[in-house]
């Protein structure tokens, strides 16, 4: 087994992504030289500067790049980065380059490594796995997708005998795992560029489940069909794990959770929404498996503030709303605008999109228009390409016209222009939402709507 620990200097190519800053961040923390490349400036970008993090923003060499040696330096990059300059110069000059998901999982194989895959949930799942470990002082640490809003991070230490990590399944990256646990919360199609069809993701689905040596260490949400025997986990019906009696009052949602034939009631839990309910549910059963108890578990779920950008909420003193949500398939989006609207059924809706990738815009546009005409107004940005090269009639012109919503309710902008719009829009409600770069809108967003609420 290779040692990724033993360089002084890392490189990261793509620093900006979630997956790679989570680990930059871990060799950071463990007293590690930490630069690297990004082509865009983000606020992941800025903080990581702001945590002593070098990071060159253009595909050209700097004295810190000519300045690193072969023999001190490990070069981390991720698969969506096709084509580079700076890579050409690290690949010609003998540096050792190794993908995201392999350091992640030579990192993680001599622990006890907890593992949470799925097309959707697996950021919430994962995360409140990691901060319900924290509350009970488990050994951990946690490698996750999203910025955790109570540690405004996604590195969390607390020791290294279990790993948390977010397990993702583009280019196959979670194959490089070896959990000794996992949970598998959804199997839907996606990332058709590197799979082809449906088919092929469930399979690739079902060879991760095939990683974990010990049935009753494998979580899975009831309903898939995941080819092998496992733990199974739902909501309001009867499961290995299962949670029900789900009330809400004033924004809290409150339920009992089942283990067999034990019921312990009372579980308190601010995110709205039967999934996120679902997500809890995986989680409490996979930590108190950890050791944790109870009570512990009742303290983490109660204390869980989110992720940033998953049904992010702000109440302001004008009686408007604000959601930033991170959605970027038609099934995503659903949860989201179907929670809005389920606890907010009479309010007005302007959702600000921002479709992710041309092919996923392809491949799921009429889901994409189906869940987008539930809006009372809507407001479609360009289409993000991230990795990507544009699709000759894949545009978000294209997309809008699929949408069922009067002319005058719908309409594309460029993210330059979506502020503007945003402020002469009529709305109880702004959903901003997608996976791209979008969350440059927040903080303007932010300040215009006020004070928030008490």
């Amino acid at each position: 087994m290779a040692n990724v620990s033993t360089y002084d200097n890392y490189y990261f190519v793509g620093i900006g992504g979630i997956g790679m800053s989570t680990l930059a961040r871990y060799f950071k923390s463990i007293g590690k030289n930490v630069v690297g490349y990004d082509k865009t400036h983000t606020k992941l970008t800025t903080v990581l500067e702001g945590e002593g993090i070098s990071i060159n923003f253009q595909d050209q060499l700097t004295e810190t790049e000519k300045g690193l040696t072969p023999e001190s330096t490990l070069v981390v990059f991720t698969p969506a980065i096709k084509k580079l300059g700076i890579l050409d110069f690290f690949q010609e000059k003998g540096f050792t380059i190794m993908k995201r998901a392999k350091v992640l999982g030579i990192l993680t194989e001599t622990t006890q490594c907890v593992a949470v895959a799925g097309t959707h949930g697996k950021t919430t799942t994962s995360t409140l796995i990691a901060h319900l470990c924290k509350v009970a002082n488990l050994p951990f640490s946690g490698f996750l997708g999203g910025i955790s809003e109570n540690y405004q991070s996604n590195f969390i230490y607390n020791g290294t005998d279990i790993s948390v990590v977010e397990a993702d399944e583009y280019d196959r990256s979670f194959m490089n795992l070896r959990p000794k646990w996992a949970v598998v919360t959804s199997m839907d199609a996606d990332h058709l560029d590197i799979y082809g069809d449906k088919a092929h993701i469930e399979q690739s689905f079902k060879d991760f489940a095939a990683l974990v040596a010990d049935e009753e260490q494998l979580f899975v949400r009831k309903g898939l069909a995941i080819g092998r025997n496992s733990k199974t986990y739902a909501v309001n019906e009867t499961a290995d794990f299962y949670s029900d009696n789900i009330q809400a009052n004033k924004g809290v949602l409150s339920f009992d959770f089942h283990a067999g034939e034990e019921t312990i009631s009372g579980f308190e839990w601010n995110l709205l929404g039967i999934h996120n309910v679902e997500n809890a549910t995986a989680a409490i059963a996979v930590v108190h498996k950890l050791g944790a108890s109870y009570e512990d578990l009742k303290k983490g779920i109660k204390s869980f503030k989110g992720i940033k950008r998953r049904y992010t909420k702000h109440f302001f003193e004008s009686g408007k709303m604000y959601v930033d949500d991170y959605a970027h398939h038609p099934t995503e989006l659903n949860a989201v605008i179907g929670s809005i609207k389920t606890f907010y059924p009479d309010k007005k809706l302007l959702i600000a999109f921002q479709p992710h990738l041309f092919t996923r815009t392809r491949d799921f546009a009429d889901g994409f228009a189906e869940s987008l005409s539930k809006a009372d107004e809507l407001i479609l940005l360009d289409i993000y390409p991230a990795r990507e090269l544009p699709i000759e009639g894949v545009t978000s012109d294209w997309l809008l016209s699929k949408v069922a919503l009067p002319e005058n309710k719908k309409e594309v902008s460029t993210l330059q222009d979506a502020f503007e719009k945003i402020k002469s829009k009529d709305f109880d409600i702004v959903l901003t939402v997608g996976a791209g770069n979008i969350d440059t809108l927040y903080d303007p967003i932010m300040n215009w709507l006020g004070k928030e609420a008490e």
